[in-house]
C-alpha cells in the first residue's frame, strides 16, 4: 500500500510503502469490539463499595422479644430489610481486568491501523519540527490540515518541542510509538502518524 507523506505545513514531501500485513487487512468489528473491551475493563477502577451488615453502625441488642408480638422475627437492626440496614451481596471493591492473548492484541492493532487506511483517515507526515514549537503554530498546522479530532503517533521518542505546544489543544493527542493502542485509535477521526512512528509501528507488529 501507497500513500503521499506530507509536510505539517501541507506540503507534498513524496511518498511511502506501508506494509499490507499491517495496513491493508479487511477489518474486523469482533476483533476491535474484543480489544476494546479488554482496554476498558483494565482501565475500570473498581472502586466500588456499599456497607454490608457487618459494616453499618448499629446496636447489635434484639430489637424485640421472640415471640408474641405478632411481627416477624428479627434480631439486629442491620439486616438489610431495615432502613439503614447493610446491603445484602452488594458490590466491593474488586479489579474488572481479564486476560488476553498477547497475539490477540497485536492483530487488534494491526486491523485498527488497517480500518483507519480503508476508511482514509490515516495521515502520514514527514516529522513534528516546527521552526517556532509554538501553540499557534500547531493550531494553524491542525487548522490548515482539516484535521478536528486527531491522534498523533510519533517515533519510540515524541517531539517533546510539538508535544508542549500542542498540550493545550483541544482534540489534538500525541502518543509515542509503544503508546499506540485500538482504543485512542478508534475514538479520533484523523489518525496521523509519522515517518518515524511508521517504522517503530511495523517492527513493533512484524
Amino acid at each position: 500500500m501507497k500513500l503521499d507523506v506530507i509536510k505539517l505545513d501541507s506540503g507534498k514531501a513524496g511518498s511511502i510503502e506501508l506494509a499490507d500485513e499491517i495496513f491493508g487487512l479487511e477489518p474486523r468489528g469482533d476483533l476491535l469490539q474484543r480489544v476494546v473491551r479488554w482496554q476498558r475493563a483494565k482501565a475500570q477502577a473498581g472502586t466500588h463499595s456499599v456497607l454490608g451488615k457487618s459494616d453499618v453502625s448499629y446496636s447489635t441488642k434484639k430489637i424485640y422479644r421472640q415471640k408474641g408480638t405478632g411481627g416477624a422475627r428479627h434480631g439486629s437492626r442491620k439486616a438489610p430489610t431495615f432502613r439503614h440496614g447493610g446491603v445484602y451481596k452488594g458490590p466491593t471493591p474488586r479489579s474488572h481486568a481479564f486476560d488476553l492473548p498477547k497475539k490477540v492484541r497485536a492483530l487488534g492493532l494491526r486491523h485498527a491501523l488497517s480500518a483507519k487506511a480503508t476508511a482514509g483517515e490515516l495521515v502520514i507526515v514527514e516529522d513534528l519540527n516546527l521552526a517556532d514549537a509554538k501553540t499557534s503554530a500547531v493550531a494553524k498546522a491542525v487548522k490548515e490540515n482539516g484535521w478536528k479530532r486527531v491522534l498523533i503517533i510519533d517515533g519510540a521518542d515524541v517531539n517533546e518541542g510539538f508535544a508542549r505546544a500542542a498540550r493545550n489543544l483541544e482534540g489534538v493527542d500525541i502518543l509515542p510509538s509503544m503508546g499506540a493502542n485500538v482504543y485512542d485509535i478508534l475514538k479520533r477521526d484523523t489518525l496521523v502518524i509519522t515517518k518515524a512512528g511508521v517504522e517503530a509501528l511495523e517492527a513493533r507488529l512484524k
